[in-house]
């Protein structure tokens, strides 16, 4: 996006000096968002680091509920219980709030936005939107053009997720993890329940008693609904955590309405904005995280018939997208893009 010489906003980052915060910050100087003023805020821990911004290095300060005067935008990434207590408070101060935890996703009145998906759900928001999870961005984006043109009734979605999903910490755990593991020594996790290095398990969410779906499997199944603004989508989700630093894979095979060839997906996908085919059955070479990591696109292919349903309504397909970037800070940078754009053409 290009800056605007008619409106600049002020912006604060909450969560600054986390993984997500250090992506806002790239996010924000990379597109050139129009900034007037940017503040940083994390916890008092963290008051007082300095980050780097386009050329310079800009003060953390602690988070207050004062922080927020004069603020226009906060871009919130510090976990459900901090957007719970300061996110009414920025709303207070005249700020408009996107947050990145999922405490206000399934909130009725709150919108919950993929740019590429629902755009237009952003004209309801009474001061707080919410930036959907991680996997389920990376799951339901490549397939909202499909959906489009022909109703996606049914998804079976697994998860692989890597570390950068848990934040920076438990990637540090896995990189320690590892080595400790290739030179043959002891190693206690700390941020993760079960060990890490060569090793993959359950999404660390709790457990439902009553479904058996973790809370990140539902997270997925609920948000889907919700954004593809579907309540009758039948969804299950199997989420898994990887030994991978960075970017999530996801596994999804889907029911249409009316038969659907891999070709007219591949051609669907091909056109979708924030989606890059890749496709290639020669060279056995599909999505991967190492080269969907750094990238603002959403990597896709493995498309191929469900060969269970013999009506052919049904394809299966591979994907993986950055979770630090699609998954999180760029969706967050792009909800405020379109927020500013629709602003500008109100008062034009």
């Amino acid at each position: 996006m290009s800056p605007s010489p008619s409106r600049s906003l002020a912006v604060a980052v909450v969560g600054a000096t986390g993984a997500v915060g250090v992506e806002l910050l790239r996010c924000l100087d990379q597109r050139r968002f129009p900034l007037k003023l940017l503040k940083l805020y994390a916890s008092a821990r963290s008051a007082g680091r300095r980050m780097p911004f386009a050329g310079r290095e800009l003060a953390v300060q602690e988070l207050t509920e004062k922080s927020f005067t004069g603020i226009d935008l906060a871009l919130f990434s510090a976990g459900g219980e901090t957007s719970r207590r300061f996110a009414p408070a920025a709303v207070a101060a005249g700020a408009v709030v996107v947050d990145n935890s999922s405490a206000f996703r399934m909130d009725a009145i709150v919108p919950l936005v993929v740019p590429e998906i629902n755009p237009e759900a952003l004209r309801t928001h009474r001061g707080i939107i919410a930036n959907p999870n991680c996997s389920a961005i990376i799951a339901i984006t490549p397939l909202w053009a499909i959906h489009r043109v022909n109703r996606i009734r049914r998804m079976i979605i697994s998860t692989y997720q890597a570390a950068s999903g848990a934040g920076a910490a438990a990637m540090t755990e896995l990189e320690e993890a590892t080595r400790a593991h290739l030179e043959g020594r002891e190693f206690q996790q700390k941020v993760l329940p079960h060990p890490y290095a060569f090793n993959l398990f359950s999404h660390n969410s709790s457990i439902d008693p009553e479904t058996g779906y973790n809370g990140e499997e539902t997270k997925v199944m609920q948000e889907a609904r919700k954004i593809f603004g579907d309540p009758e989508l039948r969804i299950s989700a199997t989420c898994v955590r990887v030994p991978v630093f960075r970017a999530h894979a996801v596994s999804v095979s889907f029911e249409c309405e009316r038969p659907i060839t891999p070709a007219e997906v591949r051609e669907l996908i091909a056109q979708a904005p924030g989606v890059k085919l890749v496709d290639d059955r020669a060279r056995n070479l599909f999505p991967m995280p190492r080269d969907a990591s750094g990238q603002d696109d959403i990597l896709v292919g493995r498309i191929r018939p469900d060969l269970s349903d013999p009506t052919g309504r049904s394809i299966s397909l591979f994907s993986a997208g950055d979770q630090l970037l699609k998954g999180a800070a760029l969706n967050a940078v792009q909800i405020a893009e379109q927020l500013l754009a629709a602003e500008l053409r109100a008062a034009s």
